[in-house]
């Protein structure tokens, strides 16, 4: 009896605390999300979206334990997903409800779109637009405006809305950001789209390492995320899915350009030139300089504040990194049996299709070099940067 009488106060008192923090833990989960979605984050000043993030790290260092001792229950068997229309999204940034707004949207001639599968350049992209219809003379890092501000995101809920986008450069032009696929991408004839791609292995490195900024300890394992990479349940459809159409748009249609990330970073001022000369607004040798200054990854580097890619969260508020090295070698980074896994997907998922693996990826091919008559390179390991789109 006095051991009952002696340990029932304890174990109130413990019930009490874990209650407590299961309370707190899920007021900051609402205060979170009310201060960081779209615009009431990406519509803030810099300073106050600094500040925000200091606030987020002093109020989230009381729920850390409890964070802590909910993680060791083990990271998700799955990646969060809805559908629509056979395209699957992430439901904290996206729903149904927005792609089917985005697929119904009627593009303007002022348009343009930067098209990716996720973590292939998009952002890179967004910015070398913005500088060449500013002439090299954009005014986001000096005004401390984020390019979500600017740039809306037609497939989710992180960004300005298409209607209160403001038009920049001249002539005015609307620079919106995609990763929707060719089957509910909306297409207009007099509006312009580029789209960008990257190796899949690099692709993938690099969304590993968004989720794990983002996600912390409750991200899913890296093989887990490589099963899920190479099925149909990969966000915006998987890589050779999303690739192989926008391949054939660029062939077809005079008004999308397609480009690869790899020849960014091997000659960022020829493919500067290139975008300009396709949206009719050719710069003149200073402007050019200045756009490749300011499209650099060391410059977004420095303020990359003006170009983080997601609203942050308790992890990523700690210190985590959106922009981690920019490197074509990302694959580099990958465990042997992920990479390998992701190349053999996507070479078999390619076979017979009419994309320029040729010229692009040639460790993809699953048929004979046309160039040369030899076999497809089966080794896994990642060609040098394509010689151009």
């Amino acid at each position: 009896m006095a051991l009952l009488e002696l340990t029932w106060p304890v174990g109130i008192g413990t019930l009490v605390l874990v209650v407590l923090n299961f309370a707190y833990l899920a007021w900051y989960v609402r205060w979170e999300a009310r201060n960081t979605a779209g615009m009431a984050y990406y519509g803030r000043p810099l300073a106050e979206r600094r500040a925000l993030k200091t606030r987020m790290r002093r109020y989230a260092a009381p729920a850390m334990p409890l964070v802590k001792l909910l993680a060791r229950g083990g990271a998700p068997a799955a990646m969060p997903t809805f559908e629509y229309d056979g395209v699957c999204g992430p439901p904290k940034v996206s729903s149904p409800q927005v792609f089917e707004r985005a697929a119904r949207y009627v593009p303007r001639p002022e348009d343009v779109f930067v098209v990716t599968q996720m973590r292939c350049g998009t952002t890179w992209m967004q910015q070398v637009v913005f500088e060449i219809v500013t002439r090299g003379r954009g005014d986001l890092v000096e005004r401390g405006h984020h390019l979500y501000a600017v740039s809306p995101w037609i497939d989710a809920n992180n960004s300005v809305d298409l209607d209160a986008a403001p038009l920049v450069g001249t002539p005015p032009t609307r620079i919106i950001k995609s990763h929707l696929p060719t089957k509910l991408c909306p297409y207009g004839a007099e509006a312009k789209y580029i789209y960008v791609t990257r190796h899949p292995a690099s692709c993938f490195a690099s969304i590993v390492d968004f989720h794990r900024s983002l996600q912390g300890p409750f991200m899913p394992s890296v093989a887990t995320q490589a099963d899920w990479f190479c099925s149909d349940r990969m966000y915006w459809l998987p890589w050779p899915a999303h690739v192989g159409p926008w391949w054939e748009w660029a062939q077809e249609r005079p008004n999308v350009l397609f480009v690869h990330f790899e020849e960014m970073k091997s000659d960022l001022p020829k493919v500067c030139a290139q975008v300009a000369a396709f949206l009719g607004k050719p710069l003149s040798d200073d402007e050019l300089a200045r756009v490749v200054d300011r499209s650099s990854f060391d410059y977004m580097k420095t303020h990359e504040a003006v170009f983080e890619m997601a609203p942050p969260t308790m992890f990523s508020a700690a210190g985590g990194e959106f922009m981690v090295s920019g490197k074509s070698s990302r694959h580099d980074d990958l465990p042997a049996a992920q990479r390998q896994h992701i190349v053999e997907y996507c070479r078999e998922s390619l076979r017979g299709t009419p994309y320029g693996l040729h010229t692009a990826y040639p460790d993809l091919r699953s048929t004979p070099d046309p160039q040369t008559g030899g076999p497809a390179d089966s080794s896994g390991s990642l060609p040098p940067a394509p010689p151009g789109p």
